[in-house]
């Protein structure tokens, strides 16, 4: 557990100071952006990143920005403009020296959405999936039947605080660029908070609800944590399966939806 707060600590450190060596400046060939979903509030970007280097993605609007890694891999990634309507600059930066990066490609795009919930129902980098993954499979048996969204909610939240248990040994082990995978969470029915945001926020998505994957602190636990947000009936509540998960294994009465008041958010997905 105790890894595991100082690696999440670590990448929100890294993602607030990134320095850069030059101005970002406006790529001549945009191909490695792809705007095709930004009517879903995603932008997809592919990159193929080079062995010996460390890439990373900006994504700026305004003053605030977001920081994700890229990794060896010719397939496209996507990620999530969650701050709004507006201009965001997307930049693709490449690893010089400490934290300092150098702009490779930089390029702005605006997003204009009727429905700012729109954003949370993608599949993104953290929160990755498709139809047929077995975790989406188990969403779409679950909530089968099931008439309204809180229903479904309920359903796949009972399933996950029930049959999932908290993987001390990856919170022990796990470095600083790991990503969720919703099915191995799912298949080995163990994890640590990130996974059980992640894999809730799926499934969740997968039944067109929107749910954001949370990170920041909680009076619950005293470590930097991973949460849900989940609209349900027009509102944002709060709900946590890594906390619930626990108090159900010991046999503790737990309630669906948390006091919002009992959480501070930093980072959302």
């Amino acid at each position: 557990m105790k890894k595991f707060y100082l690696m999440l600590l670590t990448m929100l450190i890294v993602v607030t100071s990134v320095q850069f060596t030059a101005a970002p400046t406006a790529s001549a060939d945009a191909s490695w952006l792809d705007t095709s979903k930004l009517s879903e509030g995603i932008i997809g970007i592919q990159y193929d990143v080079p062995k010996d280097k460390r890439i990373k993605v900006m994504i700026t609007k305004d003053s605030k920005s977001y920081t994700y890694n890229m990794f060896s891999s010719k397939q496209l990634e996507t990620f999530p403009l969650q701050q709004g309507n507006g201009a965001y600059k997307v930049s693709v930066l490449e690893n010089t020296t400490g934290n300092k990066y150098k702009s490779l490609y930089s390029e702005v795009v605006d997003l204009s959405l009727d429905n700012a919930a729109a954003v949370y129902l993608s599949s993104v980098q953290n929160v990755k999936w498709s139809s047929s993954d077995k975790a989406i499979l188990k969403a779409k048996q679950l909530t089968q039947g099931k008439a309204t969204d809180e229903e479904k909610v309920k359903a796949i939240y009972n399933y996950i605080v029930t049959n999932v248990k908290y993987d001390y040994t990856l919170a022990n082990t796990v470095t600083t660029d790991y990503i969720p995978n919703i099915n191995n969470t799912l298949t080995n029915q163990k994890g640590i908070c990130y996974d059980y945001a992640s894999l809730f926020a799926a499934m969740l998505r997968s039944v067109d609800i929107p749910a954001k994957l949370v990170m920041g602190n909680t009076s619950y636990v005293t470590q930097y944590h991973a949460w849900n947000e989940v609209l349900l009936n027009g509102k944002w509540v709060t709900i946590d399966t890594t906390v619930d998960a626990g108090l159900v294994k010991g046999s503790k009465t737990v309630e669906l939806i948390k006091s919002a008041s009992k959480y501070s958010a930093a980072k959302f997905y």
